[in-house]
């Protein structure tokens, strides 16, 4: 399964959209800080739509260091959280990351649930915020689709995933999964670290954004033809010609 994951995520050319990262972690002692905390300090998610069953996390890094924080903040300082202070082992693998962090929390997506189809927009390495997941409790039942790809990452080592890309997560296993996210900020550090790994760039998307394709624009265009006006007909033209279509 590992060497397969390998294979198919430095296929010379195809962009990364996820990425397993030349880092790796001790997984009891990432257990050991993990499992220290009652079912009661872990925080619902707030986007309650976005799953079925249960996904919560343990704030390690937040904005202001508040330890009951979990939503992003621009414009305020993150820090350490007395979470954090309790977990000795995370806060060297946190120390190991050569870059300024912004948040970082333990995620944990109980026994069967789902985080549904979504995207975190400005999450890619080359956007300046890069998120790293590192498992620590899994198994191969949980799974991500990303951009249609079913992948697992494996407990200990650090993954790259481009969050902005369509994805969703289900943990079919009967256990917990927990991982702990960090969100860099990315540098040339991180850069460097991710070129050693074979990292391959996406292009940006061919309309300035990634919900928009050549099967959403065909369509416009579709319906502007079907309305049969002369300004619907000109719009058509016009957009066939942008996107560079057969009018």
């Amino acid at each position: 399964m590992e060497r397969a994951i390998m294979a198919a995520a430095n296929t010379p050319g195809a962009p990364s959209t996820w990425l397993r990262l030349p880092l790796s972690f001790d997984v009891a002692r990432l257990q050991g800080d993990s499992d220290q905390f009652a079912a009661a300090e872990w925080i619902s998610h707030f986007n309650t739509d976005a799953y079925d069953k249960g996904w919560s996390c343990v704030p390690l890094h937040s904005a202001g260091g508040e330890a009951h924080h979990i939503m992003p903040i621009d414009g305020v300082a993150y820090a350490a959280t007395p979470q954090l202070a309790r977990c000795p082992y995370l806060q060297d693998v946190l120390g190991s990351f050569a870059c300024d962090i912004s948040a970082a929390r333990l995620m944990a997506l109980a026994p069967g649930a789902a985080i549904h189809a979504h995207r975190d927009t400005k999450t890619a390495l080359q956007d300046g915020l890069t998120r790293i997941h590192i498992p620590i409790h899994t198994s191969p039942q949980v799974l991500f689709s990303i951009d249609g790809e079913s992948v697992h990452f494996t407990a200990g080592h650090a993954w790259y995933m481009d969050a902005s890309c369509l994805h969703a997560v289900h943990n079919g296993s009967a256990t917990p999964r927990i991982h702990l996210v960090i969100d860099c900020i990315t540098n040339a550090w991180l850069t460097a670290l991710f070129a050693e790994a074979g990292f391959v760039p996406k292009a940006a998307a061919k309309y300035g954004d990634p919900n928009i394709n050549d099967g959403n624009v065909r369509d416009v265009i579709a319906r502007l033809r079907e309305a049969a006006t002369p300004v619907t007909l000109a719009l058509a033209g016009e957009l066939a010609a942008l996107a560079g279509m057969a009018a």
